[in-house]
This record gives C-alpha cells, sequence and structure tokens, in this order.
C-alpha cells in the first residue's frame, strides 16, 4: 500500500464512487417484515386459511364514527355500505367484514357511536404498506354524517416504518457535524478527522451496495441499510482512530512517514482485523434465528467489518504514506495518556476495594433487569397523535372487544369439522380473556349460544371457528390467552393463528433459540480471545466483564422502557414490557463493540507485557496509551446511536439509549477500572494456560509472535524505570529493586 499509494487511493476513490452510485439505489431492493415465524403454528394456519378457505387475518380496519347520530341510522348505514363496496373494490383487498354488511356485533362500539370495516390485503408487506401510502388518505375522511379513521396492524406497521425511516435520517443529520467535530477536536488536525470520516463512508457506501447484490438472491430487510449507517460510520471511525494514533505514536518515537505505516499495520492493523473478526462472529449469530428481519442485521454487520477494515488496513494507510505529515502534531509526546495511566495505577494500589465499589454501582444499575419481562409491540410504539395509534386506543376505549385480533382455530381436515363444534365452541368462549366465539353454529359467549347460526353474523366456514379476545386480554399477557386456546381440547385436529398467535410464536421461537446465539457468541469470542492472548483467565474475565455492563443495559432497558421512567422526557408510553427482538439485536452489536474495545486494550498490555514481564506494568502503560482512543472511540460511537433517542418510534430510542449506555459505561467503568483491577489481583496467572493449551496457542495463536516471558524473581529486567510514563515522582510511585525485579513502592 505504501509502494503503490497513488495506484490505491485511485481505485479507492473509483471504487467509492461506484459502490455510492450503486449503493443509493439499495432501498429500493430491500423489503419490510412482519412478526411471523416460519414453520410454526400460527403460519401453518394463516396458509389453510388462504389456501382452503380463502381468507385471512384482517390487517386493515377502518373506524367509522356517526356525526351527531347512531352507526344503526339509515343514513349512516348507507354511507358505510358505500365506503365498504370502495374497499372491496381495491385490487388488493381479498375480503372485507363490515358491521353493516352482517358482521358481529363485536364490531360495534358500546355506545353506538361507533363500529369497524375490517379488511384484510394480500401481498407482501413491502407491497401492502407502498399500498397504503397512497389509499389510506383516500379512506379517510369526514362527511356530514361519517367521520373515517384508519387503524388496523398493517397501517400500524407502516406508520412505525415511515416514523423510522425520519428519525434515522434526523439522527443521522444530526450527528454527522457533531462527530466531524469531536474527531477535530481529538486529532487537532482537520486532516486526521476527514481521513477517518471517509473510512466511514466507505464502510457505509460498500455495505448498502453490498446489501443490495444480497437482495438480488435472498430477503434483506429495509432496517439493514439504517443499521449499516450507523455501524459503518461507528467502526470505520474506531479503526481509522486507532490506526492513525498508533501512527502518531510510532512517529513521535523516531521512525520515518512510510517505516511509520508499515508498522502501523504490522501492530495496529493486526489488532483491527481481529477486532473485526469477534465484532462480525457476535452479529453472525444472528443468522441462527429464522427471521430475515433478524438475519439481515447479521449481513449487514459482516459486511460493515470488511468494509470497515478495507478502509482502515489498506486505504488508510497508503493515504497516511501520502498524506501523513498533515495528520501528525510535532512535538507530542509518545503515548500521552498520562491521566489514564495514573488512574490504572491507582485502581491497582487498592484494586480489591476499587473493583468492589465499582462492581455494587453496576449490580446496582443492572438490578431491575431480574425484573425483565418480554411482551408484544402494539400501536404505543408510535408517538401519540399519529393517526393509527389515535385509530386503535379509540377501539381499546370504546369496544368491548378486540375484532382485529381475532384467533382463527382452523381444521387441518375440512372434512373433520362439524360434529362437536357447537360444544366446542361453548367451551372457548368460557376462556378467561374470550369475548366470544363466532362458528357455523352460532355466536357463543359465557360458553352460551347467544346468537343462532346466521342472525346478524356472516355465515361462519365450519372449519373455522373465530376466537375474539377482550380488550383487557390484548393489553395484558397474550401469549397466555394463545396457549388457553390451543389447549383447550378440540373434537377435530385443528391449528390455531391469527395476529395475536403469529407475535406469540415469534417471541417464543425468538426466545427458544436466544440460548443458543448467547453460547455462539460467548464461545467464539473466548476462543478468538484465547488465540490472542494464550490465556485462558483473560477471556474469561473478559467474559464477564463483558456480561456485567449488558447488565446494565438491560436494566436501563427495563428501568426506563418497561417501567416508564423518564418517559415523559424521552417521549414515549411505557407499556410494562419489552418487546425481545431488539435487545436480542442489542446484545449482538454491543457485545461485539465490548469485545472490539477488549482487543484493542488487551492487545497493547500483552505487547508492553511482552515488553517489561510486569503485569502491572503493562496494564497501565496499556491503558495510558489505549484509554484515551478507546474513551473518544466510544464517545462518538455512543453520540452516533444516542441520536436515535430523539425519534418517534420506542424501539429506537431503546436501541439509541441502551446502546450508547452500555458503550459509554464499558469504555469507563469496565476497562479502566474494573479491568486493570482484576488483571492486578490475578498477577502472573492471567497469562496462565495449561501446557497442552499453550503449545496449541504456539502453533495456532493470532499474536504478534511476541510471547510474554514467564518471568520469575531475578530475572533480567530494566531498572529504575517504570514504563513509557515514567517521570520520577510525578508518575506517582517511586521504584524499588527486588531481585532485579523492578516494581512500584
Amino acid at each position: 500500500m505504501v509502494r503503490r499509494s497513488g495506484a490505491v487511493l485511485l481505485a479507492a476513490l473509483v471504487l467509492l464512487l461506484g459502490l455510492g452510485a450503486y449503493g443509493a439505489g439499495a432501498q429500493g431492493d430491500l423489503e419490510l417484515s412482519r412478526w411471523d415465524a416460519p414453520g410454526t403454528e400460527s403460519v401453518r394456519a394463516a396458509e389453510l386459511l388462504r389456501q382452503e378457505h380463502g381468507r385471512g387475518n384482517p390487517n386493515l380496519a377502518l373506524l367509522v364514527t356517526a356525526r351527531g347520530g347512531h352507526v344503526d341510522s339509515p343514513a349512516v348505514a348507507a354511507d358505510a355500505r358505500a365506503l365498504g363496496k370502495e374497499l372491496q373494490a381495491h385490487r388488493m383487498v381479498t375480503e372485507v367484514n363490515s358491521y353493516w354488511d352482517g358482521g358481529s356485533r363485536a364490531l360495534r362500539g358500546e355506545d353506538g357511536a361507533r363500529a369497524l370495516i375490517l379488511a384484510r390485503l394480500e401481498g407482501s408487506a413491502t407491497d401492502t404498506r407502498a399500498e397504503l401510502d397512497e389509499l389510506s388518505p383516500r379512506l379517510a375522511r369526514e362527511t356530514s354524517r361519517i367521520t373515517v379513521e384508519v387503524g388496523g396492524q398493517e397501517e400500524i406497521s407502516r406508520q412505525v416504518s415511515a416514523q423510522a425511516r425520519q428519525d434515522f435520517l434526523t439522527a443521522e443529520v444530526l450527528v454527522l457535524p457533531a462527530v466531524l467535530l469531536l474527531l477535530i477536536l481529538f486529532f487537532r488536525r482537520a486532516t486526521a478527522a476527514l481521513l477517518t470520516l471517509g473510512v466511514g463512508f466507505f464502510s457505509v457506501l460498500g455495505t448498502l451496495a453490498g446489501l443490495r447484490v444480497l437482495a438480488q438472491f435472498t430477503q434483506v430487510s429495509t432496517f439493514a441499510a439504517n443499521i449499516a449507517l450507523v455501524l459503518g460510520l461507528g467502526l470505520g471511525i474506531d479503526y481509522s482512530l486507532f490506526v492513525i494514533t498508533r501512527y502518531r505514536e510510532e512517529r513521535a518515537g523516531g521512525l520515518g512517514q512510510q517505516e511509520a505505516v508499515v508498522r502501523t499495520v504490522a501492530t495496529a492493523g493486526r489488532t483491527v482485523i481481529f477486532s473485526g473478526v469477534t465484532v462480525a462472529v457476535s452479529l453472525s449469530a444472528l443468522l441462527i434465528f429464522p427471521f430475515f428481519f433478524l438475519s439481515s442485521f447479521a449481513y449487514a454487520g459482516i459486511l460493515v467489518v470488511i468494509t470497515a477494515l478495507g478502509g482502515a488496513v489498506l486505504v488508510l494507510p497508503a493515504a497516511l504514506a501520502r498524506w501523513g505529515h498533515r495528520v501528525e502534531r510535532p512535538g507530542e509526546p509518545v503515548g500521552g495518556g498520562r491521566f489514564w495511566h495514573r488512574t490504572a495505577l491507582r485502581v491497582m494500589r487498592r484494586p480489591a476495594l476499587t473493583a468492589a465499589v465499582v462492581l455494587g454501582i453496576l449490580l446496582l444499575a443492572g438490578s431491575p433487569l431480574l425484573g425483565l419481562r418480554f411482551g408484544l409491540p402494539d400501536e404505543r410504539t408510535l408517538p401519540e397523535g399519529t393517526a393509527s395509534r389515535t385509530t386503535s386506543e379509540t377501539i381499546h376505549r370504546e369496544f368491548a372487544a378486540e375484532p382485529t385480533d381475532t384467533l382463527y382455530v382452523v381444521a387441518k381436515e375440512a372434512r373433520q369439522a362439524g360434529s362437536g363444534t357447537a360444544r366446542y365452541a361453548a367451551r372457548l368462549s368460557r376462556i378467561p380473556g374470550v369475548h366470544q366465539v363466532d362458528s357455523a353454529t352460532g355466536v357463543h359467549r359465557d360458553g352460551r349460544l347467544i346468537r343462532p347460526p346466521g342472525d346478524g353474523d356472516r355465515a361462519a366456514d365450519p372449519a373455522v371457528l373465530e376466537v375474539v379476545p377482550t380488550q383487557a386480554a390484548m393489553r395484558g399477557d397474550v401469549p397466555e390467552l394463545v396457549e388457553r386456546v390451543r389447549g383447550a381440547p378440540a373434537p377435530f385436529d385443528a391449528v390455531v393463528g391469527g395476529y395475536p398467535a403469529e407475535t406469540s410464536d415469534f417471541r417464543d421461537t425468538l426466545l427458544d433459540r436466544l440460548p443458543y446465539v448467547i453460547a455462539l457468541i460467548v464461545a467464539a469470542t473466548f476462543v478468538l480471545l484465547f488465540l490472542l492472548t494464550g490465556s485462558l483467565l483473560l477471556p474469561l474475565k473478559a467474559t464477564v466483564l463483558n456480561l456485567l455492563s449488558l447488565s446494565v443495559m438491560f436494566g436501563a432497558l427495563v428501568w426506563i422502557f418497561q417501567e416508564g421512567h423518564l418517559s415523559g422526557l424521552l417521549g414515549f408510553t411505557p407499556t410494562g414490557s419489552i418487546e425481545p427482538s431488539i435487545p436480542v439485536l442489542m446484545f449482538c452489536v454491543t457485545y461485539g463493540l465490548s469485545m472490539d474495545y477488549e482487543v484493542f486494550l488487551l492487545s497493547r498490555i500483552k505487547e508492553e507485557y511482552a515488553r517489561t514481564g510486569r503485569t502491572d506494568l503493562a496494564v497501565a502503560a496499556g491503558i495510558g496509551r489505549t484509554a484515551p482512543l478507546i474513551t473518544a472511540a466510544a464517545g462518538i460511537l455512543a453520540l452516533t446511536f444516542a441520536a436515535y433517542a430523539t425519534g418517534g418510534v420506542v424501539f429506537l430510542k431503546e436501541l439509541g439509549v441502551g446502546t450508547a449506555l452500555t458503550i459509554l459505561v464499558d469504555a469507563t467503568l469496565i476497562r479502566v477500572v474494573l479491568l486493570p483491577a482484576s488483571m492486578r489481583l490475578a498477577g502472573r496467572a492471567n497469562w496462565w494456560a495449561p501446557g497442552p493449551l499453550r503449545r496449541l496457542h504456539d502453533r495456532i495463536g493470532l499474536g504478534d509472535g511476541e510471547e510474554p516471558p514467564r518471568a520469575g524473581p531475578g530475572s533480567p529486567r530494566e531498572e529504575g524505570a517504570c514504563g513509557p510514563y515514567c517521570q520520577g515522582s510525578s508518575c506517582g510511585h517511586r521504584v524499588r529493586v527486588t531481585s532485579g525485579v523492578p516494581g512500584p513502592d
């Protein structure tokens, strides 16, 4: 890269322009997703409903309000029927169920002022929501007799997607100038800041182009493009910070410009690549889930790492070979992290006490995690005042039942249905949380037949029973209601579907596979850190510290978003539970980023230990050299995530607040306090491994070839100096010599 720097930079520029041109169209090839889990009972029920009965779960609701009258008045009924026919004529609508056309009494509000028209739009999430962009404004209206508001799950999802796109765009517009300013303040050189930001842009554009290519072969979620923006920018900046900082250090140490670049790539470049692998491994674990929504984040994460590494260890070194003199600060001392060096020394003077205090703080912050309750998403994901949320809240408030969330009991073989259906419907209607059951034998409520078949309700299919939940049930434990319906003895072989069943199956599938994801991430990163350090204790401690920082994240999610603290400040409505997919994504992202910083720090500590043979000196020197970089990188990355807390969608607020908090805690209390304290307490045991594993590491280890010395008393040492930061009394300690080994007094 140094010898061919001009050609490399020209090729990078051409590639950047090509990636930008191709990646700009990525959004058009990406897709939206729904809350369904392939292979589950609810999906089989949906397929049976569609293929055998020509029906499906209603995903669009029109709330019709009679202005100054009653929904049963002839004039209101005429307008409502005309609206139903208009909706039925739409090309994507396959089914319409209106209160005014023989629909269920559950479609009528308790005071008679409002009633519902339910419809199903058949098609992919991308197609139906694109159609609703034009259809919803046409359906919402106000006449002299009626007011029509649009709601339903597909309309809510459409507005969530639209709000999320706006939130992402707003966050990026806000964060880019702030990131550039922080980079200039850190480097004190505009050229260094622009090169760093350029690597971030290279990663973002490369990832978008890669996602567009993947979309030609498999489903890729639109939200993957959004996460590519924040991760591409963040990791590109992280890796560039590390490379440029090491380049400055090598130059300050006396190397020429080109030699400094080569040495930087041989040291920091190796570490950056290793760090990138740990992030990619953490995010690739999302592929275990059978949801393309989460798989897409794995694709984006792997592409982000590849492109960020390419920019940091290929393009950036070529740029430094050309313009390195513009990123240097003449007279800058080697290392420059004296504050952090002194902090590490203070921590290691009283490691047990310091660790106990910080550990207590972190455990207290993470304690709300014990009350974590996973739930299902609803309209409160959107900000107050959003049209579809307002419609849903009106339905919750004024209707006894929730017909938009009907559960469908479908016979696997239609010919089996009929015998015993009445008793089965009556049994289902007695389940707590069920308002009524509509079937071919009539409408049952509380175990009684309240309306015979054909009297006021649409004709029911003998092979399909509709279980309409109460409003209270849909605000309570929805999965428990689904399990009760599925557990009721049936006279025929049946499956249960509908939106509540789909979201419950999604949650259960996610949580069932979560232990495997966690085990894979922990095991893979443990192995990678062993290959880096040759130690068993260091990867174990890194895992424990990472899980500790993640407990703070989940504790914050519970305390803020589940229990509702700070809801006024952040502008959201607490639901009493957490939808699980976003925390799972956050776990994979933050675990990878935490290991990112762990690799940066341990690689430098190992390098210093190989030189001095002293754990305490190596830790202090490693932290002194690396902590300024880690805190700057963490601050910038936390800022990019925290910007999402300003958005309107609760999912993005959770992602922004939780991830930003975890990054900051990890880069300060964990890496700068608990890590040196634990390493000081462990001493030389930090580097221990059994003989067979030590020999294995000697053969296949990924270190730089400088193994830590297995020092003992009397080993030769560099006396009179404790490390690169020692300045006598100003260093905070004196040097004593015992058996030739210097140590802090």
